[in-house]
């Protein structure tokens, strides 16, 4: 990918092409972690590829590819936040992962699981979010995220502990709780019961 990203900015297009696929999916998965919001990850991924190519020409190749361009990442959410701060609301969003939820087919193998890791991944602080996203799901090295994070790398890997020890807590208790029972067909189907007065 690096070379990719050097070839591009020599002006190859077809190095470009491939830069760009080769990262865009791992852009959008963090955007979307940072920002908590699927419909804005499109965007600010796109916002982040504008902004890698307008500068390709300063990029050197001392750190990898994907760790420059995660930072470009990174810093896009961050001026996003910095804008919408600035701008009033109209409505509130707060239930957004509802609306995602609800437009999902259902019965699709993994689509609980996905779920599930979404809410308790809500549940961590930003630091140990983005730690934890950036090694374990896109699977940089702590170095690279610890520099597309602006941390030493010990801070990565503390952070990285942290949410997986919040994660376990977090999965024990969930999995302790008891499981309500399903509604029957047949039960759901009578009509309610009329209480005589």
């Amino acid at each position: 990918m690096t070379a990719w990203a050097l070839a591009a900015r020599g002006g190859d297009p077809v190095a470009v092409e491939r830069f760009v696929a080769a990262l865009y999916r791992d852009v959008v998965r963090y955007v979307a972690h940072l920002c908590a919001d699927p419909q804005a990850a499109d965007d600010l991924a796109q916002d982040t590829f504008l902004r890698a190519l307008g500068s390709l020409h300063r990029f050197e190749g001392r750190s990898s590819a994907r760790s420059w361009l995660m930072a470009i990442a990174r810093r896009a959410v961050i001026d996003s936040f910095r804008h919408a701060a600035a701008r009033p609301r109209l409505h509130d969003t707060e239930d957004w992962r509802l609306t995602v939820e609800l437009a999902q087919p259902r019965g699709l193998p993994g689509f609980d699981d996905g779920v599930a890791l979404l809410d308790l991944l809500a549940a961590l602080p930003d630091e140990r979010r983005e730690a934890f996203v950036l090694t374990q799901l896109m699977g940089l090295p702590y170095a690279e995220a610890a520099e597309v994070s602006d941390c030493p790398v010990g801070t990565v890997r503390s952070r990285v502990a942290r949410a997986r020890a919040t994660l376990v807590d977090l999965l024990t208790q969930a999995e302790s709780r008891p499981v309500p029972e399903p509604v029957s067909e047949a039960a759901s189907e009578r009509p309610p019961a009329v209480l005589a007065a």
